[in-house]
């Protein structure tokens, strides 16, 4: 089992959607967790999420790094627009986004639970 990883969120994460650390990573990579899952989210301007998120059986926490990025939550909609703006939700609400400007967002889910990637 490697306990040690090393590397570069800008390099590792477009190569599983973004996810950093996760239960899909292979069982004895030290990024596997059924725990938790951390995201690095890179985002062109006008991108937004394919599809609301629904059913969510999680918690999540998402903060700014760079940009404007929106999350849409319902009947609400917050602007994260200033370095380490964040927003947190719970299960059981339902959620999308939108890149108003090229956005970086840090994303923290908990537990990590499979099976709920969007279709690409």
């Amino acid at each position: 089992m490697e306990k040690v990883y090393v590397g570069n969120a800008g390099i590792d994460a477009p190569g599983d959607r973004g996810w950093l650390l996760g239960h899909f990573k292979p069982p004895g990579d030290a990024r596997h967790s059924d725990d938790v899952e951390i995201k690095w989210g890179t985002h062109p301007p006008g991108d937004r999420r394919a599809q609301w998120a629904t059913g969510e059986r999680r918690t999540a926490l998402l903060v700014l790094i760079s940009g404007r990025f929106r999350v849409e939550l319902p009947e609400r909609s917050v602007l994260l627009s200033k370095q380490g703006d964040y927003v947190v939700w719970g299960p059981g609400v339902d959620h999308s986004w939108y890149a108003e400007e090229a956005s970086v967002v840090l994303t923290v889910r908990w537990p990590s639970v499979p099976g709920y990637a969007v279709p690409e």
